[in-house]
């Protein structure tokens, strides 16, 4: 009897030992970095879910910005971080551009890196000035092969998803469309507004605030199917079958990350997106929620460099 409770005790001392060994995650403040300038989409998208994180774990998620190289700099950053999951980035297409458009990066984008979970999509808008003599994807088109050098587009940069987006408009549709790379989303729309290009394939969240007040145009939007909040502009697809360009979002930990804390991650980015209030407050930025799984979000991330890869070499897009 003596050596059974003994025993027994020794076992409970063993299992408190163990538990204040292995807090449960997470126990502090998390860094979730942003590779882009605060304001744009992805900040749009990362500080309400990030509030929403902070409500479930009772925890800090703390936003860091880190622009530059299209979102190259902060992968770097994330790649050195301690795969511990107190460190995350928020990815966009853009990180999926990168292996193709610069000659060499100090990362792999799939060895270097643990998939956490696909966040949101977001469509792109086709937006235009008012004086742009085009309404509609036919038109456009129509204009721009009988007009050569009349249309220029702009873009967020070169080698942005903007810019990709339309090289491959013109690719599939023959129209002649000249690109005006911009620094920035911000930069590039100030400039549609001021009539000096004819259109941007930009994020709806961006774009539609102007074509809401009256100052810019929407022609099309670029998902498989239309946006709730603008049910009366048609797709791309539906004048150019196949055309379908997402933009999209994600979140990552360093390769190494344990699999539970990429679990818990996954699945706490999952229950938050869901949570009525905040998946309502993304849908009115028209981004589609999403939540997936690490493995899913890994396959995705698989699709997209193959996909970039093709827009890129169409393009014929160079970044030093």
């Amino acid at each position: 009897m003596i050596r059974s409770i003994l025993a027994a005790l020794s076992a409970g001392v063993l299992c408190v030992g163990a538990a204040h060994a292995a807090p449960t995650y997470p126990d502090k403040p998390i860094t979730l970095l942003i590779p882009y300038p605060p304001g744009g989409s992805a900040d749009m998208l990362a500080r309400p879910l990030g509030a929403e994180l902070q409500k479930k774990w009772g925890q800090p998620v703390v936003l860091e910005y880190k622009p530059g190289a299209g979102g190259a700099i902060a992968s770097a950053q994330l790649a050195r971080a301690k795969p511990d999951g107190y460190t995350l980035l928020m990815v966009l297409a853009a990180h999926t551009i990168n292996p193709s458009l610069y000659p060499s990066l100090p990362d792999d984008t799939r060895k270097d890196f643990a998939p956490v979970s696909l966040v949101a999509t977001l469509p792109m808008l086709v937006a235009a000035p008012l004086a742009t003599p085009a309404n509609s994807i036919p038109e456009l088109i129509a204009y721009g092969k009988s007009h050569p050098g009349k249309l220029s587009f702009a873009s967020a940069g070169n080698g942005n998803t903007s810019h990709l987006a339309a090289e491959m408009f013109k690719n599939q549709t023959g129209a002649d469309m000249m690109h005006v790379p911009y620094k920035g989303s911000g930069p590039a729309v100030v400039a549609l507004l001021g009539g000096e290009v004819s259109l941007m394939f930009d994020s709806i969240s961006t774009s539609l605030p102007q074509v809401q007040a009256g100052k810019l145009k929407a022609i099309a939007v670029t998902g498989e199917r239309r946006s709730p909040l603008l049910p009366n502009v048609p797709t791309v697809a539906e004048s150019v079958p196949g055309f379908v360009v997402n933009g999209w979002y994600g979140v990552l930990a360093p390769a190494g990350t344990p699999a539970a804390v990429v679990d818990a991650l996954s699945k706490g980015i999952a229950e938050a997106v869901a949570v009525p209030g905040l998946k309502q407050q993304l849908g009115g930025y028209g981004y589609e929620v999403v939540g997936s799984t690490p493995e899913e979000f890994g396959a995705h991330i698989d699709r997209e460099l193959v996909a970039w890869k093709k827009a890129v070499e169409v393009s014929g897009a160079k970044v030093n």
